[in-house]
Protein backbone atom coordinates (compact mmCIF):
# COMPACT_ATOMS: atom_id res chain seq x y z
CA UNK A 1 0.00 0.00 0.00
CA UNK A 2 0.94 3.56 -0.36
CA UNK A 3 2.78 5.10 2.27
CA UNK A 4 4.41 8.50 3.10
CA UNK A 5 6.67 8.91 5.76
CA UNK A 6 7.53 12.89 6.71
CA UNK A 7 10.66 13.70 8.91
CA UNK A 8 12.57 16.96 9.79
CA UNK A 9 10.22 19.02 11.61
CA UNK A 10 11.44 20.71 14.82
CA UNK A 11 12.02 24.16 16.13
CA UNK A 12 13.56 26.81 14.60
CA UNK A 13 13.88 31.05 15.30
CA UNK A 14 12.52 33.41 12.94
CA UNK A 15 15.53 33.41 10.12
CA UNK A 16 16.36 29.91 10.69
CA UNK A 17 16.29 26.99 8.17
CA UNK A 18 15.04 23.29 7.97
CA UNK A 19 14.60 20.52 5.66
CA UNK A 20 12.10 18.40 5.58
CA UNK A 21 12.28 15.09 4.03
CA UNK A 22 9.53 12.43 2.85
CA UNK A 23 9.98 8.83 2.01
CA UNK A 24 7.55 7.04 -0.20
CA UNK A 25 7.31 3.42 -0.49
CA UNK A 26 3.74 1.01 -2.19
CA UNK A 27 4.25 2.85 -5.97
CA UNK A 28 6.39 3.54 -8.19
CA UNK A 29 7.68 6.96 -7.04
CA UNK A 30 9.24 8.28 -10.08
CA UNK A 31 5.61 8.01 -12.07
CA UNK A 32 3.86 10.75 -10.07
CA UNK A 33 3.97 14.42 -8.89
CA UNK A 34 4.48 15.05 -5.50
CA UNK A 35 3.45 18.14 -3.13
CA UNK A 36 4.19 19.79 0.44
CA UNK A 37 1.42 21.36 1.90
CA UNK A 38 0.98 22.54 5.54
CA UNK A 39 -1.74 23.27 7.94
CA UNK A 40 -2.21 26.19 10.84
CA UNK A 41 -3.96 25.68 13.78
CA UNK A 42 -7.59 27.19 12.92
CA UNK A 43 -6.67 27.28 9.08
CA UNK A 44 -7.55 25.32 6.25
CA UNK A 45 -4.38 23.14 4.30
CA UNK A 46 -2.16 25.00 2.06
CA UNK A 47 -0.59 23.84 -0.67
CA UNK A 48 3.07 25.12 -0.61
CA UNK A 49 5.07 23.56 -3.09
CA UNK A 50 4.68 20.91 -6.03
CA UNK A 51 7.09 19.20 -8.21
CA UNK A 52 6.83 17.01 -11.30
CA UNK A 53 8.00 13.03 -11.81
CA UNK A 54 10.72 13.87 -13.39
CA UNK A 55 11.85 16.78 -10.62
CA UNK A 56 12.59 19.46 -13.96
CA UNK A 57 9.33 21.42 -12.88
CA UNK A 58 7.81 22.96 -9.65
CA UNK A 59 5.91 25.85 -8.15
CA UNK A 60 4.97 27.55 -5.18
CA UNK A 61 2.60 29.20 -3.08
CA UNK A 62 3.19 33.02 -3.10
CA UNK A 63 3.80 33.09 0.47
CA UNK A 64 7.12 30.54 0.07
CA UNK A 65 8.52 31.82 -3.34
CA UNK A 66 12.15 32.37 -3.35
CA UNK A 67 12.68 31.19 0.26
CA UNK A 68 11.34 27.18 0.20
CA UNK A 69 12.96 25.30 -2.19
CA UNK A 70 11.08 21.63 -3.32
CA UNK A 71 13.50 18.44 -4.86
CA UNK A 72 13.39 14.92 -5.19
CA UNK A 73 15.59 11.88 -5.79
CA UNK A 74 14.01 9.60 -7.26
CA UNK A 75 16.93 6.64 -6.81
CA UNK A 76 15.85 6.46 -2.89
CA UNK A 77 12.02 7.73 -2.92
CA UNK A 78 12.52 10.56 -1.44
CA UNK A 79 11.05 14.37 -1.69
CA UNK A 80 12.40 17.13 0.32
CA UNK A 81 11.16 20.93 1.13
CA UNK A 82 14.09 23.02 1.54
CA UNK A 83 13.02 25.69 4.12
CA UNK A 84 15.11 29.11 4.56
CA UNK A 85 14.27 32.31 6.55
CA UNK A 86 11.61 31.02 8.32
CA UNK A 87 9.05 32.93 9.74
CA UNK A 88 6.57 32.68 12.96
CA UNK A 89 3.43 32.72 9.76
CA UNK A 90 5.34 29.51 8.89
CA UNK A 91 4.50 27.57 12.28
CA UNK A 92 2.21 24.39 10.90
CA UNK A 93 2.26 20.90 10.14
CA UNK A 94 3.56 19.79 6.78
CA UNK A 95 2.06 17.46 4.90
CA UNK A 96 3.29 15.58 1.45
CA UNK A 97 1.21 14.03 -0.57
CA UNK A 98 0.53 12.51 -4.06
CA UNK A 99 -2.22 11.54 -6.37
CA UNK A 100 -2.40 7.99 -7.94
CA UNK A 101 -5.23 6.61 -9.72
CA UNK A 102 -7.76 10.13 -8.49
CA UNK A 103 -6.85 8.87 -5.55
CA UNK A 104 -4.75 11.50 -2.82
CA UNK A 105 -2.39 9.87 -0.49
CA UNK A 106 -1.07 12.00 3.20
CA UNK A 107 1.29 11.43 4.78
CA UNK A 108 1.64 11.69 8.56
CA UNK A 109 3.15 15.27 8.89
CA UNK A 110 5.86 16.54 10.43
CA UNK A 111 5.43 19.82 13.02
CA UNK A 112 7.76 22.87 12.34
CA UNK A 113 7.42 25.52 14.77
CA UNK A 114 9.47 28.97 14.04
CA UNK A 115 9.69 31.00 17.38
CA UNK A 116 12.27 33.01 19.31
Amino acid sequence: QVQLVESGGGLVHPGGSLTLSCTASGYTFSNYGMSWYRQAPGKERELVAQISSGGLMDRYSDSVRDRFSISRANAVNTVYLQMNSLRPEDTAEYLCSTSIGGTRYWGQGTQVTVSS
